[in-house]
């Protein structure tokens, strides 16, 4: 299954906002409303429960600066990744894009595709308020 965030504009460079997405820490500010829990785990790993969703655990699996950000799934049973596309507008401007990416079943990617449409929306929206 693939879904991709709408582009968005973030007033930074697109060096500064590399770099932010590098620091798990900055993630919580980017997580929705409906977020019950957040912890960084390590340097590259954080974990973060939405209401009515189970925990996921995230680390940063590539980075190709300024361009983008790979984070992946560390649970076998939820295997995806979700990466963050960053493209220069203007010196102090940026565009941004998430891309969605996951193996599941069927009935699975049935019942996750909207939750996940919506939450991967939420984190492009609260990213362009950077």
């Amino acid at each position: 299954m693939k879904l991709e965030s709408e582009k968005v504009r973030v007033q930074m460079s697109q060096e500064e906002l590399f770099e932010h997405l590098t620091k798990v820490e900055n993630y919580e500010g980017l997580m929705p409303e409906s977020k019950e829990k957040f912890q960084v785990i390590s340097q590259d790993t954080f974990a973060f429960a939405l209401k009515g969703m189970p925990e996921i655990r995230l680390q940063i699996k590539e980075m190709v600066k300024p361009d983008y950000i790979v984070l992946g799934s560390t649970s076998d049973k939820f295997n995806f990744s979700l990466q963050a596309q960053l493209e220069e507008i203007a010196p102090s401007e940026t565009q941004a894009q998430l891309l969605f990416e996951g193996s599941f079943n069927a009935m699975m990617a049935m019942m996750v595709k909207n939750p996940l449409k919506k939450f991967i929306g939420h984190l492009a929206q609260n990213m362009s308020e950077l």
